[in-house]
């Protein structure tokens, strides 16, 4: 068993860019479901219209980089419209299942054949991040830092970028949870009819809070388009979400660091436990029939949960979470 590899993919995959979008999809869902007690399960739908705001913009028409990114945000701003003129007024399972409902909708509207002109249908776009990676600071080659823990020069590039966001976006929650519209949407959250009952518009208040979570979610997947250089429907499936909420959950709801945590710990695990499985079977350690590729990546989402679970009974505010912070008016 060689131990060194597993640590290493691990550490590689935890501070690496898949980490690093997740977090920022995390930090949009803490938001929504951490501050102000929404429980969206449609976050993957604003990294997906982020993402294809962007390639879009880019591959079918041409415009720069910068302006796909607006485009990208501008689109997750439409999409909170979208859902929540209607469905705001809605709590707990109603609006969670619209939420998870219009995500799946809109990828499957972008894969349809009728989108292909636009959205390049099942098939996506691709060749969207030349001018993206034309900014890279560091030099063509291998950079190398413990064992074969190391990134090509893209790989590291990009996965810079993208934790440079999810310091900003860190940042920017912190301080509007500490400002007086923060502490409404914590008031939201605790008890909706007494928010109500001082004056506060509760609505326009949720939608705020959708409209920003769903723009920091929408930055995440504008940079995993650009990490992949592509975008096709099957890389923003629902169980996204579920894994961003582990993140959130993990780390803590309603806290400043636990998603940034919680991302890093998730995929530490999920690599780990994948490394560790794929030695054991290729030294015949494992029951044959779960020695395939799939079904291992099954056992490991099976152990992860379990991991999950015992937090959820032992510790269920988290890491850096407090109870307090579980009492949500949904």
């Amino acid at each position: 068993m060689d131990w060194v590899v597993i640590l290493t993919n691990a550490l590689r995959e935890a501070v690496g860019p898949q980490a690093a979008w997740f977090c920022l999809m995390a930090i949009g869902l803490n938001v929504h479901y951490g501050y102000t007690g929404m429980l969206n399960f449609g976050q993957i739908g604003f990294a997906m219209v982020g993402a294809y705001g962007l390639a879009i913009s880019v591959a079918t028409f041409g415009w720069p980089l910068w302006v796909g990114v607006l485009v990208a945000l501008a689109a997750s701003s439409v999409l909170a419209l979208i859902l929540g003129l209607p469905t705001l007024r809605l709590r707990g399972d109603y609006f969670a299942i619209v939420t998870i409902a219009a995500a799946e909708i809109i990828r499957l509207v972008f894969a349809s054949n009728v989108s292909t002109d636009l959205t390049g249908g099942p098939f996506g776009l691709s060749g969207i991040a030349s001018s993206f990676y034309a900014l890279n600071p560091f030099s063509p080659g291998r950079y190398t830092l413990w064992g074969n823990w190391s990134y090509l020069h893209g790989q590291l590039w990009s996965g810079v970028a993208t934790w440079a966001l999810v310091a900003l976006a860190t940042w920017y929650v912190y301080l509007l949870m500490r400002s007086p519209w923060g502490r409404v949407i914590k008031g939201i959250r605790e008890d909706e009819d007494a928010v109500r009952s001082l004056g506060k518009n509760a609505f326009g208040y949720k939608m705020q809070s959708l409209m920003i979570g769903g723009a920091i979610g929408a930055l995440g997947g504008v940079m995993l388009a650009l990490q992949q250089s592509q975008v096709t429907p099957l890389s923003f499936r629902p169980q996204q979400t579920f894994f961003a909420y582990a993140i959130v959950i993990l780390g803590g709801a309603a806290t400043t660091f636990g998603p940034v945590v919680g991302s890093m710990i998730f995929w530490f695990l999920f690599t780990g436990l994948t490394s560790l499985l794929g030695q054991l079977a290729s030294q015949g350690l494992v029951p044959t029939f779960i020695a395939t590729q799939d079904r291992i990546g099954a056992l490991v989402l099976a152990v992860v949960g379990l991991v999950l679970m015992l937090l959820m009974i032992f510790r269920p505010q988290g890491i850096f979470g407090s109870k307090q912070e579980l009492i949500l008016d949904v």
